[in-house]
């Protein structure tokens, strides 16, 4: 079989060249639940026939006359059974994130118009149902795991009629590649969802240019844990699906340590932030160690820190980091498994520090940049040691063109750039203009080769001095101390440049105990005084690496994690600015009046 045009042909295609045992692994009952290729072609054939049974009408080729089927769950081998079996009847599905507000959900659903969904278990059909009556278009709800008086997707299966299987080959057949396939919300950091309409050939085109760039041999195995939901997991599925590479699923976000070590995966996918937390557990390791092992491992930190890509450190630093690898590092890897091979970073920037350590300890990250409109990669960072620099996003991938406009924004034009907002051809018009899609980030090529993005353009604001401030640097920067967790910089029409601050509190309350500080009181220990020097140097520290108008004048640490539930964070875990703003604007207005009492670093 030719490479696969539509998402549904990697079925057939993984079944012809590299059929598995475990095309689709997860815990059931504890135990290790395998789907092989030849399970889940004969499963999802089953279940197209169950939809049409159900009245989901087939073949449509009008975007918005497609029928929509919807998705609520984290991931799970029925994730995707659904979406096969949605796509080879032409209906489009529109997954939802199991966190979503319920105010964005009845949007999404009525949006869509989904007549059926799909959640996971009890909590999301509860969810669902506290909202059904103002959700008029759906008509049938099923559950993955098995609830109390309601409808199991298996149910579905067994409406299967073996006599309209040719029909469904028949559909396959004539649905193109360039036909709707799915519509993803963007959660966005502002504003209502935008429905983004992605077709097959958006999706495969990203898949078939960004294959070559990973470590997809034979042996290779993924460990699956960001959520389907995003663009962003389900376009490197289908990568795993078209490379013949196993997937097994984390059980939950929890037990993803526990999961690494159990299934050894060689490539796996993930967020700044979890990578954050992983070094941030390391570190904490490394410092109840004592003696000689405390030493040598903040030793081979140190080299970590030190190490630079496509440059020969010298033969003594080359000897000592072989060294460190086999004392030190090798324990980090063991850590994840032993096989990882790579590791790929998306929806925000990683800490370049980050970049080196694990690097060095033979866990290379390839950090890459796009949008659920385009597919979503439209740069990424090879496996490949030439074409990997840190700091950036990587070279533009192969049949995706990109310039720096006038103003530094990022233009796109590739087969992977989406075919237009949902019921807003207005949005779509904004967007994409004379076939260049505007990605609101801004950004340089270094080398007129490696993309680097130095901040998003709604985020610039400007001083009440008529100066631009990026904050997306600022707050990466002051990331890399290991007593901030999360920080968001402020300043828009304001005098000066200021930062809300949330610590990270295990490692703030240990270094309060070994200073005798009470840590039982956040709120008083967060108005300690020697907490405050202690942030005050922090933000010293990394102040000198701004000019004078980028530099954070005053800070105010806030005693709450910001979080998804909360309403600060995407699920992506990106800072919903427009929200925090709204939310902290109290906070914000007091860092500015002279009796606001927070802490002014000029006058420290």
């Amino acid at each position: 079989m030719e490479q696969p045009q539509r998402l549904f042909d990697v079925i057939r295609y993984q079944l012809e060249n590299y059929p598995l045992e475990d095309m689709l692994t997860s815990k059931e009952n504890g135990q290790w639940r395998k789907y092989s290729t030849k399970e889940v072609a004969d499963i999802t054939l089953k279940f197209s026939s169950g939809l049409l049974k159900l009245g989901i009408r087939a073949g449509i080729t009008q975007n918005e006359e497609k029928d929509k089927i919807a998705v609520i769950s984290p991931n799970r081998p029925e994730w995707l059974l659904t979406d096969f079996a949605c796509q080879q009847i032409g209906a489009a599905l529109t997954p939802i994130y199991p966190t979503i507000s319920q105010h964005e959900l009845e949007f999404v659903l009525n949006d869509a118009e989904a007549r059926i969904l799909f959640v996971s278990d009890k909590e999301l059909l509860d969810k669902i149902l506290a909202s059904r009556d103002r959700i008029p278009s759906i008509r049938e709800i099923f559950t993955f795991n098995k609830v109390a008086g309601a409808r199991h997707w298996t149910e579905i299966l067994e409406m299967a009629d073996p006599d309209n299987y040719a029909r469904i080959e028949e559909i396959k057949q004539n649905i193109s590649p360039e036909e709707l396939v799915t519509i993803i919300y963007t959660s966005g950091t502002t504003g209502t969802p935008k429905g983004v309409m992605l077709s097959h050939q958006n999706i495969m085109s990203n898949v078939m240019a960004c294959k070559p760039y990973l470590p997809v041999s034979n042996n290779a195995r993924a460990l699956s844990f960001l959520p389907l939901n995003h663009v962003f997991e389900r376009m490197v599925t289908y990568l795993y699906l078209t490379s013949g590479v196993p997937i097994y699923y984390a059980e939950t976000m929890e037990t993803i340590a526990d999961n690494l070590r159990e299934v050894k995966p060689t490539l796996f996918t993930t967020v700044p932030r979890l990578m954050e937390k992983v070094y941030e557990k390391i570190m904490t390791t490394g410092l109840e160690l004592k003696g000689i092992k405390k030493a040598l491992f903040f030793w081979a930190v140190g080299l970590g820190k030190r190490y630079e890509i496509n440059h020969n450190m010298g033969f003594w630093y080359n000897i000592q980091l072989k060294l460190a690898n086999k004392l030190i590092f090798s324990k980090w890897r063991a850590a994840l498994g032993g096989n990882v091979q790579a590791i790929i970073n998306g929806a925000a920037a990683c800490q370049v520090r980050l970049l080196k350590i694990f690097t060095a300890a033979n866990l290379p990250i390839l950090e890459g940049y796009g949008l659920t409109e385009t597919s979503p990669v439209i740069s990424v960072n090879r496996y490949n040691v030439e074409d990997r620099m840190f700091g950036t996003v990587g070279p533009v991938i192969s049949g995706v063109e990109v310039k720096i406009a006038d103003d530094g924004e990022i233009l796109c034009k590739g087969p992977g750039v989406t075919i237009g907002y949902y019921k807003r051809p207005d949005l779509t018009a904004d967007a994409i203009i004379d076939g260049w899609f505007h990605t609101g980030d801004i950004g340089v090529l270094i080398d007129h080769k490696f993309l680097k993005i130095t901040d998003r353009k709604k985020e610039l604001f400007k001083t009440s001095g008529g100066k631009f401030v990026a904050p997306q640097p600022i707050e990466n920067k002051f990331k890399e101390s290991p007593y901030i967790e999360q920080i968001m910089v402020v300043g828009e029409d304001r005098k000066f440049t200021a930062a809300l601050i949330i610590p990270s509190f295990n490692n703030l309350r240990t270094w309060a105990q070994k200073r005798g500080i009470p840590t039982d009181n956040t709120e008083a220990l967060l108005q300690n005084k020697e907490v405050i020097d202690l942030y005050k140097q922090a933000v010293d520290k990394y102040n000198q690496f701004f000019n004078h108008i980028e530099q954070v004048k005053k800070f105010l640490l806030l005693p709450q994690d910001w979080t998804v539930d909360g309403g600060e964070l995407t699920p992506t875990l990106k800072v919903k600015r427009k929200v925090v703003l709204n939310k902290y604007r109290k906070e914000i207005d007091s860092i500015y009046t002279p009796s606001g009492g927070k802490v002014d670093i000029e006058s420290l």
